[in-house]
């Protein structure tokens, strides 16, 4: 575990008057970088060597940033940071190939079936539907999925967040359907639900 003296969040580098594009072009990668121990988060968690930021803030470089993010105001740069960060994101979920894990059928059925019992606590909801199987492996298909999620980490709030996710929803349902041909009209019924 690091040191919490030694270091400082991305947020405390803010609060210490850095705006994004300075910690971005000034800092740099982070010097640690993870998932926060101690809570759940969609970010992941940055840290940044404390003497290494101020030395930086000691340098003229600094300083003219500094002075010229005071006389730009910030608003406006947050803004079209947050848009570009959008648009890297989108860009990022589109091209991303997506790998879907390719099963026998029985061995699909009995992971679905498992996954399920496993969701639902104590695997209890009486009698299936005669669609729940196709509705069960797509849910565990989606959810071998999940890693792709890691592809959100740039958003924050609502900044395209929402449309990302839909997204990334969407090719994960596809890419489930060019794999599993016989799910394919699970996937385009949960699509639809989705664009709601």
């Amino acid at each position: 575990m690091t040191d919490r003296w030694l270091y400082v969040s991305q947020a405390g580098v803010r609060r210490r008057g850095w705006s994004d594009v300075m910690i971005r072009e000034l800092l740099g990668l982070p010097d640690v970088q993870g998932r926060d121990p101690r809570r759940y988060a969609l970010t992941p968690l940055r840290l940044y060597l404390l003497a290494r930021v101020e030395a930086v803030e000691r340098t003229p470089g600094f300083a003219a940033a500094s002075s010229s993010l005071a006389a730009s105001g910030r608003s406006g740069a947050v803004g079209a940071l947050a848009e570009g960060r959008r648009a890297a994101v989108l860009a990022a979920v589109r091209a991303e190939p997506l790998l879907v894990p390719r099963l026998p059928a029985a061995e699909l059925e009995r992971r679905a079936a498992r996954h399920r019992r496993l969701m639902t606590a104590g695997g209890g909801g009486g009698g299936a539907s005669p669609g729940a199987p196709a509705r069960w492996q797509v849910g565990y298909l989606r959810q071998t999925l999940a890693r792709y999620e890691t592809l959100l980490d740039g958003l924050y709030g609502d900044t395209g967040r929402r449309e990302a996710e839909r997204l990334l929803r969407r090719r994960q349902y596809e890419a489930i359907a060019a794999a599993y041909p016989a799910l394919a009209p699970e996937c385009a019924r949960r699509i639809a639900l989705e664009s709601r």
